[in-house]
């Protein structure tokens, strides 16, 4: 059985079959990613620059609520960041395919140290208006139309190909322990010094994450193509690769509608902590960290269950989980029994998206992994604005409840369908397997 048969049917095995007897070996068996210095470097950097990112996204949601006081444009802000994903991310992947990882990093962090810095800096002057909070994250998520799938790709060049799916699920971790400590410390931060402060602080953050980037060393550099397609044929065959691949072209496709349509709550919870509950920042920000505590704990259970639980059965259960929860939480009227339905939520989300990105990173060819990488995070969150908007519009026009329960269904029908098509789905991949 090949690689990608075994991680198909989740039926992988460790490379270590011996019983681990001591503590640090029983981490290296459930988290093997960790046997790697380099992604050790990389896991301590990147917690605490993910730390500052929560700080400030976070941050900038409660400024916009308090400038504004309206849920749309709150949404409009969130969109903000993650719109040049939508339009840029192809272009990443092509940068990410053709040039050096690591420096392509070292830059895209840099840039995004500056930024958060400006924002700051405006705002504890007292001159921030919607228009820079707008401009702002609209390069931030600029530089991450080229950061984000760097970073996936750079991945498998810090591990073995038997740690990447533990690489992949540890990332994921990393994403979801800092949404725990992160709003929290942002709610904190709020009613203490402001939100000019969290935006400072997020820019410090970066250090982390650019010292540990030059602290690791790549012992066998990837080899870069002399010769270079042009970018737009480059993106083609690309997005041609996608397409024909039957599970990867699947599960973007089942990624496009939880972007819009499940992730979009997230940008809802200050208006939900304000409105529904009467919170103030550090209530919202606990909002966040149950959803963010649920997610960490959902990915810890990825990396532990591989080889055990099919990945089909990972992504829907996960899915399932995650539309029924997050419906439970729209009734709540106590914010102790959302953070609840929060928390459960957090486990089923990252359960199926951990899984889902550990199967498109150990299927893809590594000379597409920029651009296959870079069409998925276009779909998870270049989607996201869309997503945003209308939970935004919803909410203004309905309520914020109802706009939160109507996405939760369509992802619940998405998955539905997803589960009633299985066989056809793994089908197609044997005779694509059969082709190749």
């Amino acid at each position: 059985m090949s690689n990608a048969d075994e991680s198909i049917n989740g039926n992988d095995n460790s490379p270590a079959e011996q019983s681990p007897t001591t503590l640090k070996e029983k981490v290296l068996s459930a988290f093997p990613a960790f046997r790697s210095r380099n992604f050790r470097l990389y896991f301590i950097g990147q917690i605490v620059s993910m730390v500052g990112t929560w700080l400030q996204m976070v941050a900038q949601g409660w400024l916009v609520l308090e400038m504004t006081g309206s849920a749309f444009w709150v949404g409009v802000a969130a969109a903000a960041s993650s719109l040049p994903t939508l339009f840029l991310s192809l272009i990443g992947g092509v940068i990410v395919d053709r040039y050096n990882r690591k420096t392509i990093l070292l830059w895209t962090q840099s840039a995004s140290m500056v930024l958060a810095l400006v924002l700051g800096i405006i705002t504890l002057t007292g001159s921030v208006t919607l228009a820079v909070i707008l401009a702002l994250a609209f390069l931030l998520g600029c530089v991450a139309a080229v950061a984000t799938p760097a970073i996936q790709a750079f991945l498998s060049e810090m591990v073995d190909r038997d740690q990447l799916h533990s690489a992949v699920a540890l990332n994921a971790a990393i994403f979801n322990a800092s949404r725990v400590i992160g709003p929290a410390i942002a709610g904190l931060m709020i009613a203490w010094i402001g939100t000019g402060g969290a935006f400072i602080a997020n820019g410090l953050s970066y250090f982390a994450v650019i010292a540990a980037l030059l602290a690791i060393t790549i012992a066998t550099p990837r080899k870069i193509p002399a010769v270079h397609q042009p970018p737009l044929q480059s993106i083609r065959d690309g997005i041609v690769y996608t397409w024909e691949h039957p599970v990867i072209r699947t599960i973007v496709m089942f990624v496009s509608v939880v972007s819009i349509f499940g992730w979009s709550f997230m940008s809802m919870l200050p208006v939900v902590a304000k409105q529904t509950y009467g919170l103030g920042s550090d209530g919202m920000g606990y909002l966040f960290s149950a959803f963010g505590l649920g997610s960490l704990s959902g990915t810890v259970v990825v990396s532990m269950s591989s080889g055990k639980i099919r990945s089909s059965a990972m992504v829907i259960g996960g899915i399932l989980v995650f539309s029924l929860a997050l419906t439970a939480f729209t009734f709540a009227s106590d914010e102790r029994v959302a953070m609840a339905f929060l928390f459960i939520a957090g486990i089923g989300m990252l359960s199926a998206f951990a899984t889902m990105t550990a199967t498109v990173q150990r299927l893809v060819e590594d000379s597409y992994r920029g651009r296959v990488m870079s069409i998925y995070l276009m779909v998870l969150m270049g989607f996201m604005p869309l997503g945003n908007l209308q939970v935004g519009f919803l909410s203004e026009q309905f309520g914020t409840a109802i706009a939160i329960r109507i996405g939760s269904i369509v992802v619940l029908l998405a998955t539905i369908f997803l589960f009633s098509y299985r066989k056809e789905i793994q089908s197609a991949w044997h005779e694509y397997r059969m082709q190749e």
